[in-house]
């Protein structure tokens, strides 16, 4: 029997939802698994105000730490999986996970150890998890497995219904609008994956984890959210480091730019993203072109 451990953060508890989903068939197979919630010493509050919610924005996107409470790792040293459950900020991992990532002692824990990450998010999450590959590469840690749980409903109503969710504490059904977040369903499939991972500790090969989870549905992924994810993510870094910079010392004028972000990234959510959509399916057949001709 295995020790697995489960790195989570959770701002409306969603997250811790879908790592026990997925380690429940872990449990029921005998194996150990611990939760270790990472902590930040500011907690960000749910529900949370608009202000608050894009004061993370910069440093969300730069990667730049917040304050993080210590985490214990003296109970899980011989544990064989790491389970690294997080979800996305402004395209990025949020905030507590770049703290717990840069950590020293964090970073020689993984080394070597197998790891499996499970996203929580609205539709976008590629470029998020290339950043925490990256660091799970810099600390020496085997990224064995990704499953991605997302809200499958079209972008601008999941816009709505996360605003709704994040701001007001609504994530019920209401008027003409769906549940907010991952659906009910989709957590209790997130089960099926813990089953395939407690099938791989059985096997002890990890080397065709992802394509057995990959064949259960773990990751989906519409061409189209990935294209403008990728803009987006360019653009975010520049206003990102345009907001740090400018409004380095001077809080007022970094609340100004702050809100300036805030009206822009709404006139982009519900003006210039379906343009783009559009933009992207009457161009993908000469991309394909091109494609095939390289």
């Amino acid at each position: 029997m295995a020790k697995i451990i489960v790195f989570y953060y959770t701002q409306t508890g969603q997250t811790l939802q879908l790592a026990q989903s997925v380690c429940q068939p872990l449990s029921d197979a005998g194996h150990t698994v611990i939760y270790k919630e990472i902590i930040p010493e500011e907690p960000l509050p749910y529900p949370c105000s608009s202000r608050r919610f894009f004061q993370a924005f910069p440093e969300s996107r730069e990667a730049i730490p917040c304050r993080i409470a210590p985490v214990d790792l003296s109970d899980v040293a011989n544990a064989g999986v790491v389970i690294i459950a997080y979800q996305v900020w402004f395209l990025s991992p949020s905030l507590p996970f770049h703290a717990f990532f840069r950590d020293a002692a964090v970073q020689q824990y993984l080394k070597g150890k197998t790891c499996i990450t499970v996203t929580g998010c609205r539709n976008m999450w590629v470029m998020a998890q290339a950043k925490v590959r990256s660091c799970l590469r810099e600390a020496s840690g085997n990224l064995a497995g990704n499953i991605v749980l997302q809200d499958r409903h079209p972008n601008l109503v999941s816009v709505i219904t996360i605003i709704r969710w994040l701001f007001y504490g609504k994530k019920e059904r209401g008027w003409l609008l769906p549940a907010a977040g991952v659906s009910a369903a989709d957590l209790r499939h997130a089960a099926v994956f813990g089953e395939i991972i407690a099938a791989t500790l059985r096997s002890g090969d990890w080397s065709h984890l992802q394509e057995r989870l990959l064949a259960a549905g773990a990751v989906r992924s519409k061409p189209s959210i990935v294209f403008m994810e990728k803009t987006g993510y360019r653009i975010f870094g520049l206003w990102a480091k345009f907001i740090l910079r400018k409004g380095k010392d001077h809080p007022s004028r970094r609340e100004f730019l702050l809100r300036l972000f805030k009206y822009y990234l709404f006139i982009v959510l519900f003006l210039i993203a379906p343009v783009g959509l559009l933009f992207f399916y009457l161009t993908l057949p000469f991309r394909k072109k091109r494609k095939m001709e390289s």
